[in-house]
């Protein structure tokens, strides 16, 4: 059998039904897409391929998948730290985006932050900000893949000056990406208080009619449900199921304040939920019931927030805080096992996004998003249970290889699309004009 790429490695976690760990293995591909998954003999014997990467001491895994992030925000990591949420935002946040978040400041923070999530494996961001068309766009250069978010809030920004005016520009986004290889659209009106109930409305005929998924954040504080009960009466996402955009469109992240009723309501509808475990613990928003949620059968994808309330894009550092947490909510050792973990940062997230017939596991026949990682180092040593090294111990320094639809962006460790030196220099030019004003 002839095949463009054949990669052999000690071990393989495909992330499929069985969660199986496969040793000895090789990954066949061709054409972008995994077309064999084989023990390496017989790959030796039956494959020809063009080029072929040998990877001893290493595992490889399906793409990490960002469900949750603000790309751009990579320039203001930082900037205000050890703060609740609503004096971060309204005091810090929103302050500096009004002064600086232009179509430059986006394409050089988003060249930053896919940078950083390139070598720390995550292969897929699902993103929501201000210029979507401009990290659309800096994602199909560097080989990224990507959910931009058609952004919505009430009031006027740089990007926006009103409702009609989001829409606008998140629909002709949609219509230049139609069909694209890497980049896809969903809707993302930033909050059920930064987006009121007309333009969600609208939202939810617009997301039907296109089949794109809704990204929002919700229930992130008790701040947030207290404000919603004594203004309208009723719970955030009561009011969105009101709506109707309480559904498999739903893409919910954080979601730490939620009642027994309120995750059998997520579970019959189909809803995903994206947990932020370290942004919500750096900002004090509450502990997402991961288990509970699991254990009623709904979909839980991880996402890292953006850097400026992490402070870091690491995923794989992610999958160990939401297994360690997990642990702690539940006050259970078994809440959120490894390969649970891996699941959630992977296929979980395919899901999420609506695009698991295409990406999340190695598995024939889906696109060639492939990760592999260093187990040789002292910190991964001895290794008994590999996915458990992976999510325990781990680092994202040890990443060594990625491909995406099956061309390498990462090799060695170093990244094959993207210019390091000048990115780090930009980045460096932005926060000495910020701190100046």
């Amino acid at each position: 059998m002839q095949a463009e790429l054949l990669i052999h490695a000690d071990w393989v976690l495909p992330v499929d039904n069985a969660d199986r760990t496969l040793t000895r293995h090789s990954l066949v591909v061709d054409q972008g897409r995994i077309v064999a998954l084989l023990p390496r003999a017989e790959a030796e014997t039956q494959i020809e391929a063009s080029l072929v990467h040998d990877l001893p001491g290493q595992v490889l895994i399906p793409g990490l998948i960002n469900a949750h992030t603000h790309a751009a925000m990579s320039l203001l990591r930082g900037i205000a730290d050890d703060l609740p949420l609503m004096t971060w935002l309204h005091e810090h946040i929103w302050p500096a985006e009004a002064r600086w978040v232009d179509p430059d400041f986006v394409a050089d923070g988003t060249r930053l932050a896919v940078l950083e999530m390139l070598c720390g494996g995550v292969t897929c961001f699902n993103d929501m900000y201000f210029y979507p068309e401009v990290t659309a766009r800096v994602c199909a250069e560097a080989g990224m893949r990507v959910l931009a978010g058609m952004i919505v809030v009430d009031f006027p920004t740089r990007y926006a000056d009103s409702v009609d005016s989001y829409l606008e520009r998140g629909l002709a986004l949609y219509e230049s990406y139609r069909g694209h290889a890497l980049v896809r659209t969903a809707f993302a009106p930033h909050s059920i208080y930064a987006a009121s109930r007309e333009p969600l409305e609208r939202v939810r005929i617009l997301a039907d009619e296109l089949e794109v998924p809704v990204h929002m954040h919700l229930h992130e504080t008790r701040e947030e449900i207290v404000a919603s009960l004594r203004e309208h009466g009723e719970r955030p996402l009561a009011r969105l199921d009101q709506i109707g955009l309480v559904g498999p469109q739903l893409v919910a992240i954080h979601m730490t304040q939620l009642e027994e009723a309120e995750i059998e309501r997520l579970a019959l509808t189909g809803s995903h939920v994206v947990h932020c475990p370290e942004s919500n613990l750096k900002l004090a928003s509450g502990f997402c019931p991961v288990a509970r949620l699991l254990a009623a059968g709904v979909n839980v994808a991880l996402g890292t927030d953006g850097a400026a309330s992490n402070n870091d894009l690491n995923l794989l550092a992610e999958m160990r805080t939401a297994a360690l947490l997990a642990k702690g909510v539940a006050g259970s050792a078994a809440a959120v096992p490894a390969p649970q973990a891996l699941r959630m940062a992977t296929i979980n997230g395919a899901r999420a996004l609506g695009i698991d017939d295409e990406v999340g596991s190695l598995e024939p026949g889906k696109a060639a998003d492939i990760v592999a990682v260093d187990l040789c180092s002292p910190h991964t040593q001895p290794i008994y249970q590999v996915c458990s090294q992976l999510v325990y111990a781990a680092s994202s320094n040890r990443i060594t290889q990625v491909w995406i639809g099956g061309r390498q962006v990462l090799r060695d460790g170093q990244p094959l699309t993207l210019d390091p030196a000048a990115i780090l220099g930009d980045a460096r030019a932005w926060q000495r004009r910020i701190s100046a004003r």
